[in-house]
């Protein structure tokens, strides 16, 4: 069934902080309402959230009602994205950090008493105070074989053992038909189950297949960032998984293709296990009709195909940020034709693939994150959206209801803040050392007299 397109533009509000923190023309409050602020146990999908908070050093887990009720210590999703709980009550993320750089030093699994499983840390030497040290150099996204999408969906139990590992991670490196210093590139590698690189792919290798005109390839040959050139800056990178087009025949969607998102490019590409670059949409998208009908995506995080078994099965879901992002002639906001494409406002976007109409989207005009964000689909049909830079998690239907709202309190780090890189919603079972909570329903409260004791109205 065709979901309906949505977009919800009323100046309705879901609670004072998604007010004040989740539209581009407002400043955020120094106070505002922490944890679940709505929950409808009826329309909800039930189970436990895992957060990845910018600045907390741990995998958090949280009930419907927001109580913490697991933590993983020893984890960095600031420097290596997503952290991501398996059933059985395995964590597997990101840990340490590359100073100066996005990225992680190692990828490790913790048990639920917090044994270390696994470990991988060999994919390139970096020099740590002068010395010659292995990292795995993995940064925003890594995937499972056994669990393309990184999100639950019927009939799957994905395990850490005997399975491929697709990590996205950094390559410094010299190419001077890009740019004239050292380039962060990204690079993907696939790793055995003994940990062993058997597939690679290098962005670098590939920009003739990217979609640059002549002037985006101007502006990114003069552009300088960090200690190296994070020219291309993929955000995510995951393994297409069984899917309808390639049962009917389209070899483009491979399950064992791999589907990326560049952020600072504005493009979203299906890499083939050749290495070419088999469907792509963007980084302009007045290049077609039918891009023309999706409208200009910018700065988008978490592209990937709904997993089989979830409603819209082998569309694209992507959280189109908005903010500003994309490489091409320069500009009076952007004289050197770096983020030329600018909106003030995000959308989750979800795509047929082969035709590219969009079957459904949510938008709201207090509705932004500019950057990090993601969106899940669930068996019931709601897709769970991380609103990443205010913190804001919530859960809609597919009219655009929400159902259930979380906000995040201050971090551990990062000077207080509150956003949270990707939350994933997963079943009670996948962490049986837990009792199944109790789910309390929270009304929705009403902004107009949602007061502070004491305050004079």
């Amino acid at each position: 069934m065709k979901r309906r397109v949505l977009r919800v533009l009323g100046a309705c509000i879901t609670g004072l902080a998604a007010l004040a923190l989740g539209s581009p023309m407002l400043a955020a409050p120094s106070v505002y309402p922490t944890g679940t602020t709505i929950y409808d146990p009826e329309q909800a999908q039930g189970g436990y959230t895992v957060l990845s908070i910018l600045g907390t050093p741990a995998v958090i887990v949280i009930d419907m009602n927001g109580r913490v009720v697991k933590r993983w210590d020893g984890f960095n999703v600031s420097s290596g994205g997503p952290a991501r709980v398996l059933p059985g009550g395995i964590a597997v993320g990101p840990t340490g950090t590359f100073p100066r750089h996005q990225e992680s030093r190692a990828m490790i699994a913790q048990d639920f008493g917090g044994t270390q499983l696994w470990q991988y840390h060999q994919s390139e030497a970096i020099e740590i105070d002068g010395e010659q040290v292995m990292s795995g150099r993995q940064h925003h996204d890594w995937q499972l074989a056994n669990f393309p999408a990184g999100y639950p969906s019927p009939g799957i139990s994905p395990t850490l053992e005997g399975t491929r590992k697709l990590l996205l991670t950094h390559s410094s490196l010299t190419d001077d038909t890009i740019a004239d210093i050292v380039l962060e590139d990204d690079r993907l590698i696939e790793l055995s189950a003994g940990n062993e690189i058997i597939w690679e792919w290098r962005a670098s290798q590939h920009v003739d297949e990217l979609g640059f005109d002549v002037a985006a390839r101007t502006a990114i040959r003069r552009l300088a960032q960090r200690d190296a050139f994070d020219w291309f800056h993929v955000n995510s990178a995951t393994y297409l998984g069984p899917n309808r087009w390639f049962d009917a025949g389209d070899e483009r969607f491979n399950p064992d293709n791999v589907i990326i998102s560049s952020r600072q490019a504005n493009v979203i590409a299906i890499i083939a296990r050749d290495g070419s670059v088999v469907w792509r949409i963007g980084p302009d998208f007045s290049d077609s009709l039918a891009q023309q009908a999706i409208g200009q995506i910018i700065g988008q995080h978490h592209a990937h195909l709904i997993p089989i078994g979830l409603p819209g099965a082998g569309n694209l879901l992507v959280f189109d940020n908005g903010g500003s992002a994309g490489y091409g002639d320069p500009t009076a906001v952007s004289p050197n034709g770096n983020a030329v494409m600018q909106r003030p406002g995000s959308r989750v976007l979800e795509i047929n693939p082969v035709t590219l109409e969009v079957v459904w989207s949510y938008a709201n005009a207090n509705f932004y994150s500019f950057n990090i964000s993601s969106a899940q689909r669930l068996e019931n049909g709601n897709t769970l959206i991380t609103e990443g830079a205010p913190g804001r998690i919530f859960e809609v239907t597919s009219e655009g209801d929400i159902v259930w709202e979380y906000m995040n309190g201050p971090s551990e780090g990062y000077g207080g803040l509150n956003s949270i890189y990707r939350a994933y919603r997963i079943p009670y079972g996948w962490i049986p050392q837990l009792p199944v909570p109790e789910e309390v329903a929270i009304a929705r409260p009403d902004p107009a007299s949602f007061h502070v004791p004491g305050s004079v109205q």
